[in-house]
C-alpha cells in the first residue's frame, strides 16, 4: 500500500535546477546495461527538452568494480551532453545515499529543485526518500526496457522488500546528513 501511495513530487514545476539520474549497475565489462541506458537516455532527453540545464548521475561500484556514475556520465556525454553539464556522484551505494549525496551536490551549487529519473519500479521508494529532503522535486519514469513491461516480477518483489526495509529500518538508521 505504501508503494501505491508514495509521493511523486512536492511541486508543480516543469523546469528544475537539475535532473538526478539514479544509479543501477553497469555490466561486468563496464558498459551500460539496458536498464542503466534507459535511465541515462531519458535523463538526456529531459535535458534536451530543457527540463534542467544539468544532470547529476549517481552511484558507486555496487554490482561490480565499475562506478555507476562514471559509466552514466560517459553515456550522457556520448549522447551529446557537455561535460560541464554532467555532475557525477560516485559514492552512493543505495537509493538513500543516491538521494542524499545528490542533494549535497545541489546544496553546494545553490540548486533547489530536481527531476528524479529512474525505472518505474524504483520510483515509489525513491519518492518516499526524496519526500524527506529539503528540495523541490518530482519523479520521472524512464521507459521500460521492453515495451509493455514495467520491470520483471522478480524486480517488483525485490523492490517491495527494499521498500519494507526502508519503512521499518533504513529510514531511521540511515538518515541523510543534508
Amino acid at each position: 500500500m505504501a508503494r501505491a501511495l508514495a509521493p511523486k513530487g512536492n511541486t508543480d514545476k516543469t523546469r528544475f535546477d537539475a535532473i538526478i539520474v539514479l544509479g543501477t549497475p553497469a555490466d561486468a565489462d563496464g558498459n551500460p546495461t539496458p536498464r542503466q541506458l534507459a535511465r541515462v537516455t531519458e535523463g538526456v532527453h529531459e535535458y534536451e527538452r530543457g527540463v534542467a540545464p544539468r544532470l547529476i548521475v549517481t552511484g558507486s561500484a555496487v554490482g561490480n568494480r565499475f562506478v555507476e556514475a562514471e559509466v552514466m556520465a560517459r553515456t550522457a556525454h556520448a549522447e551529446g551532453v557537455p561535460d560541464s553539464s554532467i555532475f557525477p556522484e560516485p559514492r552512493a551505494r543505495d537509493t538513500i545515499q543516491n538521494a542524499c549525496y545528490a542533494v549535497q551536490i545541489m546544496k553546494e551549487h545553490g540548486w533547489r529543485s530536481a527531476e528524479v529519473v529512474s525505472s518505474a519500479y524504483h520510483l515509489p521508494r525513491a519518492g518516499m526518500i526524496f519526500s524527506h529532503l529539503p528540495v523541490e522535486w518530482r519523479v520521472h519514469e524512464a521507459p521500460p526496457i521492453e515495451p509493455g513491461s514495467g520491470g520483471s516480477a522478480s524486480l517488483g518483489f525485490i523492490e517491495t522488500l527494499k521498500t519494507v526495509r526502508y519503512l521499518i529500518w533504513a529510514r531511521w538508521t540511515e538518515p541523510c546528513g543534508t
